[in-house]
């Protein structure tokens, strides 16, 4: 299946009345926010500059222009399908009582909550911080696949490798078999995301930015069309401003439509089709480093691996996210200026408290004491590091 792009000029209460209904499975919206002004940018190359009006005679008439768009919106939206409403604190309210009144209250998912760090705040009072994406569904049979993100750095190994239950009071406890033996956790695939995404704001020198003044990142995008849709699946974006959502649609194997009553919006959205660029986040990337204290370096030379990395446990660095006769199977990097000898006590005293069957050590140098094979645990199996196989000692240069 080829996928489509469509972007078209014009307001887009009267192009969505004309498509046909239940053929859209996602739409993203980010109208106007009921800010009273003129917002306006130039391009990096000070060439150019776009603007667009956010001014409106009263609440009222913000709220009908709202009201009529989704309206609309909802007869296109397919049974299955979904809806990502974007504002902030100036019209908040009155979005989220007319996406009520229009897709029900009972078909209310989340109030997202877009979490980023931009500029200090001029002015007295708290530096807003954050936008609101309302998520709502057309019925309770909608697209939804999970995301699952790290588990935090200040989780225990233990709530990640041993199940949980409730005690005859109701109270969270690990779960024990009949002979008072911890029982251990079926396999992790993480914790489910949040409706907190903390994901960076176009820094001005971001590769990807154009010069738009509501431009958002495709990594936003991108988790939206990930969460609510499938591969082939069509998206809308009524307000598509800089064409973000569907860039972000292409980039995911989506086709999109496009609409906005800027000719300078729909020309930019054209243009960035033809060569998509994406800013990556070194945040995202790498995460709160100053919350961190696994070892770097031992996560990077396993990071090949499907595992889940461990903070707080001197001799674990991560576990296979797949269990071992039903036990976990911990992971332990050999440090530099390290011996085996060390290594292998540190993992074999971790893994006989987990419970541990089968326990990886990776080998990084040459031993600095002579290690026999009797030495060996059984369940403990020993493996190279690949830069190790290739240069001996690399890790003691």
């Amino acid at each position: 299946m080829n996928n489509t792009y469509n972007i078209i000029q014009g307001d887009c209460l009267d192009i969505v009345q004309g498509m046909q209904q239940n053929s859209v499975n996602l739409i993203y919206l980010d109208p106007p926010f009921f800010t009273q002004k003129q917002h306006s940018l130039k391009t990096r190359d000070r060439q150019s500059e776009f603007s667009y009006d956010d001014l409106w005679e009263s609440h009222q008439d913000y709220a009908k222009f709202i009201h009529d768009r989704l309206a609309v919106l909802h007869q296109v939206l397919k049974e299955d399908g979904s809806i990502f409403v974007h504002c902030d604190t100036h019209a908040n309210y009155i979005i989220r009582s007319i996406l009520d009144h229009i897709f029900g209250q009972e078909n209310f998912r989340s109030e997202i909550i877009w979490s980023y760090k931009r500029w200090s705040n001029s002015k007295k009072g708290l530096l807003p911080a954050h936008q609101t994406i309302f998520f709502y569904s057309k019925t309770n049979q909608f697209i939804f696949n999970p995301i699952y993100c790290d588990y935090s750095e200040s989780t225990n190994i233990d709530q990640i490798l041993q199940k949980r239950t409730r005690d005859e009071h109701g109270k969270a406890v690990y779960a024990r078999d009949d002979h008072g033996e911890i029982i251990p956790a079926d396999p992790k695939k993480g914790v489910p995301l949040s409706d907190v995404w903390e994901i960076p704001y176009l820094n001005p020198k971001a590769k990807e930015r154009v010069g738009y003044p509501s431009q958002k990142p495709i990594l936003l995008l991108e988790q939206i069309i990930e969460l609510a849709s499938n591969p082939g699946d069509i998206i809308l974006d009524p307000f598509c401003g800089s064409g973000t959502t569907i860039i972000a649609a292409k980039l995911l194997n989506r086709s999109a439509w496009g609409i906005d009553i800027s000719p300078d919006a729909v020309q930019i959205c054209k243009d960035r089709l033809k060569t998509p660029i994406k800013s990556e986040s070194l945040l995202l990337q790498k995460g709160r480093k100053a919350y961190l204290n696994a070892n770097e370096d031992a996560l990077n030379i396993i990071a090949s691996l499907d595992v889940i990395p461990v903070q707080r446990n001197q001799g674990i660095d991560a576990i296979l996210k797949q269990n071992y006769q039903g036990k976990p199977v911990p992971i332990r990097v050999q440090r530099r200026g390290e011996s085996l000898h060390k290594a292998l006590a540190l993992l074999h005293k971790a893994s006989q408290i987990k419970g541990a069957v089968k326990s990886i050590l990776v080998k990084t140098s040459d031993d600095l004491f002579e290690l026999e094979m009797t030495d060996i645990p059984d369940h403990i199996m020993i493996i190279e590091a690949p830069a190790y196989a290739v240069q001996k000692g690399f890790y003691l240069n």
